[in-house]
């Protein structure tokens, strides 16, 4: 592989799934696509870098300012907003998106899991639905029907994501299963924290990724009309259809090591599935 840059090096080490979506685009988006995934990755990443929230606003508050700096053609010094700053002037990139995301992650920072499933499906379309239609408009990709692929796509790609990430966030006491499912299921969250499964807490997977199953037949509804352009940002599907199947096969127990272990073959799908127009 040739010489990455460094927002495509960030983008390969900490979100590795994207990192191989990404290399499907036209040569003249991916670096756009990288920038645009390293920015994704320096706001999620704030909570857990940060010891008190205050800290964590300030952050988000400094990229804040940097978009407004990008988007009057001052971007700061820095080489995920200079990339950055690069993409939004090729593609006008929505200015709005790039605001819901910083405001999903603020409220990353209360630590409160979700109500219910509304809310849960809420938050998956602030941060992921959005981060796709963003990933699209790089592509070239604004209106019909793959507007609406790319946000069921983002939102089962979130959805999955969390499910993967319960051993994470338990190890953190955090939560972001919905708070009426867990109590519907009668979860012992402090047994979750402890990291346990148990039946309770593989009914609530097994819900949520019923949610994100859903989410994957919408957008596949949709395939035949959607531009091949386009299937860069909409490859997580086929990832996530994978990840779904594992957690299946682990009995919806999310600390089961085979549900995030290196997918075999997983390369070779993506080629497969861009090859013939598929998400």
């Amino acid at each position: 592989m040739p010489c990455l840059s460094q927002c495509a090096g960030e983008v390969r080490r900490l979100d590795h799934d994207r990192f191989l979506c990404a290399l499907f685009a036209p040569e003249a988006e991916r670096e756009d696509l990288f920038a645009l995934y390293a920015f994704n990755q320096e706001v999620a990443r704030i909570r857990e870098a940060v010891s008190e929230p205050l800290i964590g606003q300030m952050r988000l508050q400094w990229w804040r300012d940097a978009l407004d700096g990008i988007y009057a053609g001052d971007a700061p010094r820095h080489h995920v907003a200079l990339g950055l700053a690069d993409a939004v002037g090729r593609h006008d990139l929505s200015r709005a998106h790039f605001d819901r995301l910083i405001e999903a992650r603020a409220d990353d920072l209360d630590d409160h899991a979700p109500r219910d499933t509304a809310a849960l499906v809420a938050y998956a379309e602030e941060t992921s639905a959005t981060l796709t239609a963003l990933s699209l408009e790089i592509l070239g990709q604004r209106e019909g029907a793959v507007g609406e692929a790319g946000r069921n796509v983002g939102l089962a790609w979130a959805l999955t994501g969390l499910l993967r990430s319960v051993p994470f966030h338990a190890g953190a006491r955090r939560l972001y299963l919905p708070a009426s499912l867990t109590r519907e299921m009668g979860l012992d969250v402090a047994d979750l924290f402890r990291r346990r499964s148990s039946p309770a807490l593989a009914a609530v997977v097994c819900e949520i990724a019923q949610e994100a199953r859903r989410y994957l037949a919408e957008a596949r509804r949709l395939a035949s009309t959607v531009p091949r352009r386009a299937l860069p940002a909409l490859l997580p599907a086929t990832l996530a259809d994978g990840y779904l199947k594992r957690l299946s096969r682990a009995r919806f127990n999310p600390f089961d090591g085979r549900v995030n272990a290196a997918p075999v073959g997983l390369l070779v799908r993506l080629a497969f599935n861009a090859y013939r127009g598929f998400y």
